[in-house]
């Protein structure tokens, strides 16, 4: 007998009207409480708390614990993996109605910028935890993104990308619990850098301008597979930077997930 098809699931939760409501409501506010989502919507808490369930259950949906608050976001990992698998494939003609959504999955909105994308790697802790912090892993599936550091908080990061060093003491390591959870500053926005990424000097002056931000990865195991969320945040609101990671960091953990479970490099292009 066939395995289930885990995009089975994706299909059936986006099949009903009122659970493609709550999937509006977080993509035009993301972040928002159970009780934030119930208000103004003609629905019983309980069916509210039910149809976020099965958005959850079909990783359509992600929650960040902020203090007593339970967060909900949107998750593009199911999108991308539609578009891979159907749209570049077939004529996106056909699919519009996929298309659309999955854009409004990636956009960023000027309420709540923060990035959270979820995604189940057949792997374990230890290499996952490896994948993320060892320089030979990195430089495989991040354009060739190296991270030198111990990884013990309060250390300096240098990141070595494109031929460019980037030491700054501002870009620390954050947090650091081993195989369950690591956080970090987002890197320094230099000359060299710019150059070697071919941004323009409009965009340049703008996010050198912005707040710094910082990037949080949580492990968890199931089963045989790990949950891996990621959250980037504390940006201002209508940062161009979160346009920027949002539209990145999709390949870049799409890479990540297919080096750990084929050991090869995802071929983008």
């Amino acid at each position: 007998m066939a395995e289930p098809d885990p995009l089975d699931g994706v299909f059936k939760a986006l099949a009903d009207p009122s659970r493609r409501r709550l999937l509006d409501r977080l993509e035009a506010k993301g972040g928002q409480s159970l009780r934030e989502l119930c208000a103004g919507l003609d629905m019983a808490r309980q069916s509210v708390s039910k149809h976020l369930a099965l958005l959850e259950a079909a990783n359509l949906v992600t929650t960040v614990r902020r203090g007593r608050e339970k967060l909900h976001f949107l998750n593009a990992a199911p999108i991308h993996e539609i578009s891979e698998r159907w749209i570049n494939r077939y004529d996106i003609g056909r699919v519009e109605a996929l298309a659309d959504l999955k854009t409004a999955l990636e956009q960023t909105t000027m309420d709540n910028p923060d990035f959270v994308y979820t995604t189940y790697i057949r792997t374990t802790p230890e290499r996952l935890w490896q994948a993320l912090t060892d320089p030979s892993f990195t430089a495989r599936y991040w354009s060739g993104a190296e991270f030198a550091t111990d990884w013990k908080p309060g250390s300096a990061m240098t990141v070595r990308f494109r031929g460019v060093t980037i030491d700054d003491p501002e870009q620390v390591v954050l947090e650091a619990d081993p195989y369950r959870r690591l956080s970090y500053r987002w890197h320094t926005f230099t000359p060299e850098w710019k150059e070697a990424c071919g941004i323009d000097d409009e965009v340049f002056a703008t996010i050198s301008a912005e707040r710094r931000s910082k990037v949080t990865f949580e492990l968890e195991p199931v089963g045989p597979v790990v949950k891996l969320t990621v959250v980037h945040d504390d940006f201002e609101p209508g940062s161009t930077v979160a346009t920027m990671v949002r539209n990145g960091w999709p390949q870049v953990l799409s890479g990540l997930k297919t080096l750990l479970e084929t050991g090869d490099t995802l071929e983008v292009g």
